[in-house]
């Protein structure tokens, strides 16, 4: 299989390089991190540009392209801030791929546009105190009315609040069968009454963050579930696909701004008479750096290749989420040791690289879930 970009992607990946180079420059993202708001500004000249909708269907104003185009995207953003890659991963996901999924013709008329547009945001909301790596054993519940639903309860680490028009929110409907049915998605304004949250203090991401969000009653017509009642598992299932192929494209590019800049400094830096690069034990350290990213990368497009002909699986899906994750968190690691006191100051990307790269063997799946997912697709 061969993984060369073609010539439109190649124009592509160069297009938009030059136009985060101009609206996301390193201390864009510096100062996004240390003030903690989110890159909107750098988010709003992408989609005006038709970024955000790249893999979207051109009836609903996108430009068509397939997961392979989405990866080349979420990788190049990711390179330039990888909040700013986050920011997209999430109204892509949870936002447009989602209605893709599930929604009616109404939905997706009304959010699509207006999503890939940058005039809608979306946040997502699962993960509740007592379900998190066991997604499923969720309790937030919403109480139906004939066609009117009543939401109460508690959301931890819902991401995307501090920019959204609306959430994502999966509640429970029936508690008559197994933890995974009764499970109903809903798509509420974030502005509606009841809905009330906090932004948490974090180690990294700490641009776009995330939030403890509290649903008090909060009220949902039936036009607001998404896909069928009971049968929101299935839709958020479904959703992980793209989730695993934008994060992993995200945090390889991040991994690959990481190694620059270890390697820069590497050639830069000079002790004992010579750069440091020209020691045995640095190169050794960025000769590690460059065959984790390579290989993260050959994963990345492998796996989107395989969503484009359909042939994406579980044991895929979770062999790039750990492989993607675990190469940042080490590329980080390393990229702060190859630059010392360089790398562990605030004032250098390198320092955010440590800080964010511990999210990736912890969020949207944990490295020890994604190898029971593997553990048992073995059949072990």
């Amino acid at each position: 299989m061969d993984f060369a970009f073609n010539e439109r992607q190649e124009l592509m990946r160069r297009t938009l390089h030059e136009l985060l180079e101009r609206v996301c420059p390193p201390e864009y993202a510096m100062q996004c991190d240390k003030k903690g708001e989110a890159p909107v500004q750098a988010y709003k000249a992408m989609a005006d540009d038709g970024w955000i909708g790249v893999s979207t269907p051109e009836e609903y104003g996108g430009m068509g392209g397939d997961a392979l185009d989405l990866a080349l995207v979420l990788e190049t953003a990711g390179m330039h801030y990888l909040d700013l890659a986050t920011m997209i991963f999430r109204n892509v996901c949870y936002g447009v791929d989602a209605l893709l999924e599930s929604g009616t013709d109404a939905q997706k008329q009304d959010f699509i546009p207006a999503t890939i547009q940058g005039e809608k945001y979306f946040a997502f909301s699962l993960t509740e105190p007592d379900a998190g790596s066991d997604a499923a054993a969720i309790i937030a519940r919403a109480d139906r009315e004939e066609d009117r639903f009543r939401l109460t309860g508690t959301k931890n680490f819902t991401s995307g609040m501090p920019t959204a028009t609306h959430i994502l929110v999966a509640a429970r409907t029936d508690n008559s069968g197994a933890k995974h049915e009764g499970i109903t998605n809903f798509i509420i304004p974030a502005d509606a009454k009841g809905v009330t949250w906090s932004k948490l203090d974090l180690l990294g991401h700490r641009a776009m963050g995330t939030c403890v969000v509290h649903y008090d009653a909060v009220e949902a017509g039936i036009e607001d579930v998404l896909g069928e009642v009971g049968d929101g598992w299935k839709g958020l299932m479904a959703y992980i696909t793209t989730e695993r192929l934008c994060l992993s494209a995200a945090r390889t590019g991040a991994a690959a701004a990481a190694l620059e800049l270890a390697l820069n400094h590497a050639k830069e830096r000079k002790q004992f008479g010579r750069p440091i690069g020209k020691f045995q034990a640095v190169s050794h350290m960025l000769t590690e750096m460059h065959m984790l990213v390579d290989t993260a990368r050959l994963q990345v497009y492998r796996f989107a290749w395989l969503v484009s002909q359909g042939k994406a699986g579980r044991i895929e899906a979770a062999t790039l989420k750990l492989y993607a994750g675990e190469a940042y968190k080490r590329v980080a690691d390393l990229g702060v040791q190859v630059m010392g006191g360089y790398g562990y100051s605030g004032e250098y990307a390198m320092e955010r690289h440590y800080r964010d790269a511990r999210l990736a063997t912890i969020g949207a799946g944990t490295s020890e879930v994604q190898r029971n997912i593997i553990a048992k697709a073995l059949g072990l």
